[in-house]
């Protein structure tokens, strides 16, 4: 072979290889549903666990250093739901632990090694006796309050420390078992957030970052109404809040954006006493009763019942204005889940998660998701 014709064939075959890795198929797209039925025993047919990748079950709580079962019907619900892989067997179902409202042992579960062991220990008990396939911590916050909640400044470290060591049992049980264990946190979509944790280091524990982007706006903590989802921020926005810009803090942070899922609501914030200009956005507005409302409440007993809908283009995201009864709510559509499936896949992040199942029975909201992230994704 001459010389030639030898540079020739090395350069077409490192061609053909950068070729083949640039149409090597991704990973199709995580969706992620969180799952809460509290009290509630899950009915045949009430989970579509075809159009889900993870289900994330809330919640366990925390007590004697140890993780347990939060309600009195969780091993039903876990069987329920592990079932779903007989038509899914791709299907994982984890567990998610704290919460809002059950993050108050974490400190103290991080602080020493003993401590972080003997949670540890629980939690792999836990997942081989309910045949689940990993860990969600949801600590609501690291080095912050949450709901009034204990915490230290040394949480920023304790927290890392406890997904390394987390990391590294469930690798050693997955050797043993021959079955992969998963490895999630739920993440606070502030830059307080990442200020009190170590994200360029816990990314390397987790198998995804399940960011929380809602909540941006709340009436029971916010004077004025906005958007509480918003993919992109509005001028007019006060706060300037989007989910553009956590996920882009997150990355900057440390967190390779193929780890970051995307979490939208399938709920909606509401006010009361809101003057009409702007149709109510951005507006003065006070908490009223039932200010927490499901997406299937808001598409079935407030759209086109005196509550008129609006597109905020700016920020790409709906919300309602009623103005003789001077009502406002942020909420999430299809439309709006189209816009961010779409920014899912451009800017090449892991999936999208979403909280939680029960606020769409009717599969409206699911839909748009997997429509939005699968249409023109890999098959």
């Amino acid at each position: 072979m001459s010389r030639f014709l030898s540079v020739f064939v090395c350069v077409v075959l490192a061609a053909s290889a950068l070729s083949a890795r640039a149409v090597e198929p991704r990973q199709r797209p995580i969706v992620l549903a969180y799952v809460f039925p509290q009290a509630k025993v899950l009915q045949p047919g009430q989970i579509d666990g075809q159009s889900l990748t993870r289900i994330n079950y809330a919640f366990a709580n925390i007590a004697d250093g140890r993780m347990v079962t939060g309600f009195v019907n969780d091993a039903a619900n876990f069987a329920y739901l592990t079932g779903l892989r007989k038509t899914n067997p791709s299907l994982k179902v984890l567990v998610s632990v704290g919460g809002w409202e059950w993050s108050t042992n974490f400190s103290d579960v991080c602080f020493t090694e003993s401590s972080r062991q003997r949670f540890i220990e629980s939690v792999t008990i836990f997942l081989r006796l309910y045949e689940l396939d990993g860990l969600d911590i949801d600590w609501e916050y690291p080095g912050m309050p949450g709901a009034g909640h204990p915490f230290r400044g040394e949480d920023k470290q304790n927290f890392t420390t406890l997904l390394k060591e987390l990391r590294k049992r469930f690798d050693q049980e997955s050797k043993t078992s021959g079955r992969t264990l998963y490895l999630t946190i739920a993440a606070g979509s502030s830059d307080e957030f990442i200020a009190h944790t170590e994200m360029d280091k816990v990314q390397k524990y987790v198998d995804t970052v399940n960011l929380m982007g809602y909540d941006f706006y709340e009436p029971d903590s916010d004077a004025i109404t906005g958007n509480h989802a918003p993919l992109f921020a509005d001028p007019a926005d006060p706060k300037k809040a989007s989910d553009d810009a956590s996920v882009r803090a997150f990355i900057k942070a440390g967190v390779p954006a193929e780890k970051i899922l995307l979490g939208v609501p399938f709920y909606g914030h509401v006010w009361g006493n809101v003057p009409g200009q702007n149709n109510g956005l951005f507006q003065p507005g006070k908490q009223i009763p039932n200010a927490y409302a499901p997406f299937s409440a808001i598409d079935s007993t407030m759209l086109n019942h005196g509550f008129l809908r609006f597109w905020d283009s700016m920020a790409s995201v709906p919300y309602l204005y009623n103005p003789d009864k001077q009502i406002f709510v942020s909420y999430e559509d299809e439309q709006s889940l189209a816009a961010k499936g779409a920014y899912v896949l451009n800017h090449k992040l892991g999936g999208i998660m979403f909280w939680e199942y029960n606020g769409d029975p009717s599969g409206k909201l699911l839909g748009a998701i997997n429509y939005s992230l699968h249409a023109s994704s890999p098959k």
